[in-house]
């Protein structure tokens, strides 16, 4: 997002393959509903995803070197905090009941999947993530309504919770395509007991 502009972001997306050309066209397909980056190895993706907050990840399986699934375990393990789609031309079988991911979709998928594939794990990651919101949200406004200020700036956990969900508003209004009723609504529930 250019520094003065009023464009919202758009949602983030990484599609990690090794075949350039199928990475590529995965990234034109998503033009316009999301920003894109894209890896051709799994070692490639993990930096990425580390350097940048990445919403969802579109990941092939089937990859020389580290794996999909091994890229798709390293990323639980890093407590990846987004969703995860399975882009792939291997047919899935039982061990799919075990992985972390959040669709799978077997290859070749048309423009049209893609996109509605990423706008679903979108959706789905700004429901979660509004929903931390809001319950961090609801404690502060809690606390700022029955303790006096001077006790909430003495507090380190009360101080990390404004940073903390200025991250998650900005998250959701970046994955949601109208996220504005469902902040006012939050905003209309009362919750001070003076």
């Amino acid at each position: 997002m250019e520094h003065g502009s009023d464009a919202p972001e758009k949602p983030r997306a990484l599609v990690v393959d090794d075949e350039k050309q199928v990475a590529d066209a995965y990234a034109l397909r998503l033009e316009g509903v999301c920003d894109v980056d894209t890896a051709y190895s799994g070692g490639e993706a993990l930096p990425t995803v580390e350097e940048r907050e990445v919403d969802v990840v579109l990941l092939d399986r089937h990859m020389p070197g580290m794996s999909g699934d091994e890229v798709l375990s390293e990323l639980e393990e890093r407590d990846y905090y987004g969703r995860v789609i399975m882009v792939t031309a291997i047919d899935p079988s039982f061990d799919v009941l075990e992985m972390p991911f959040d669709d799978y979709l077997c290859k070749p998928i048309e423009r049209a999947g893609v996109r509605a594939a990423v706008r679903q794990q979108c959706s789905v990651l700004g429901y979660e993530t509004l929903g931390e919101y809001f319950s961090l949200e609801s404690k502060r406004a809690v606390l700022e309504a029955e303790l006096p200020p001077a006790e909430l700036e003495a507090n380190e956990k009360y101080q990390g919770l404004g940073e903390r969900t200025t991250t998650l508003e900005r998250r959701a209004r970046r994955v949601l395509e109208d996220p504005d009723p469902l902040f006012d609504r939050f905003e209309t529930v009362e919750r001070e007991g003076r």
